[in-house]
């Protein structure tokens, strides 16, 4: 009974959270996915399809809705607060490196966007400004989903082979989720900072030099 119970209260709970972090984009929904895979993991293994298809489903209709909702913005003069909030999640710079991916191919940038932490905001509101169809949205989310709930869960499995308690599975699924999702933003600041202040170093010789010259 203890083992039915959390399933009745767990599935149900993932899946609200991995919608809602679809359509809030704050809720670490991939921690969640890897430390449920480590539960799973420990206490029935055959458990880890239901958290797969528990999670590709919730974050499927959570992206169909968010797109939905920008779309209706989209026809809005006034927009909507989600179309705003799409917009103030997307740097300009991957905007336009969205936009331009999208004109060759449609279904691995959107299956690369579910992967590549902070890609997935700009994707979608690139594919709503280029007035793609829902439908077609919809073909192109579903593979991205699955991959996403495929790639999290993997990460939970090594987390949780790697020890024999739980807790401590739970505690390294963690980790390595941060790390993947949070490595490359710190890295691409890490260099954009580097370029920065090369660029500036550069611009400092440059005008030293002209000086010296008059």
């Amino acid at each position: 009974m203890p083992g039915v119970t959390q399933q009745a209260v767990g599935y149900p709970s993932l899946f609200l959270l991995v919608l809602l972090g679809a359509l809030v984009p704050v809720i670490p929904t991939g921690v969640l996915v890897s430390s449920t895979s480590v539960v799973a993991l420990h206490h029935n293994p055959f458990n880890l399809l239901l958290v797969f298809g528990t999670a590709a489903l919730a974050a499927f209709l959570g992206d169909v809705a968010l797109y939905w909702l920008g779309q209706r913005g989209m026809r809005s003069k006034n927009g909507s607060r989600w179309l705003d909030a799409l917009r103030d999640r997307a740097p300009a710079d991957r905007l336009a490196q969205a936009r331009r991916g999208l004109e060759h191919r449609r279904v691995p940038l959107l299956v690369l966007s579910r992967l590549v932490p902070g890609g997935r905001i700009p994707v979608m509101l690139a594919c709503l400004m280029a007035e793609m169809p829902l439908r077609v949205f919809v073909r192109g989310n579903a593979p991205a989903c699955l991959a996403w709930a495929l790639t999290y869960q993997l990460v939970g499995i090594l987390g949780g082979s790697l020890f024999p308690e739980p807790w401590q599975g739970v505690v390294a699924a963690v980790v390595l989720t941060l790390l993947i999702s949070g490595g490359p933003p710190v890295w691409r600041r890490l260099r954009g900072t580097r370029g920065a202040d090369e660029g500036g170093g550069a611009g400092a010789e440059d005008a030293e030099e002209g000086r010296a010259r008059a």
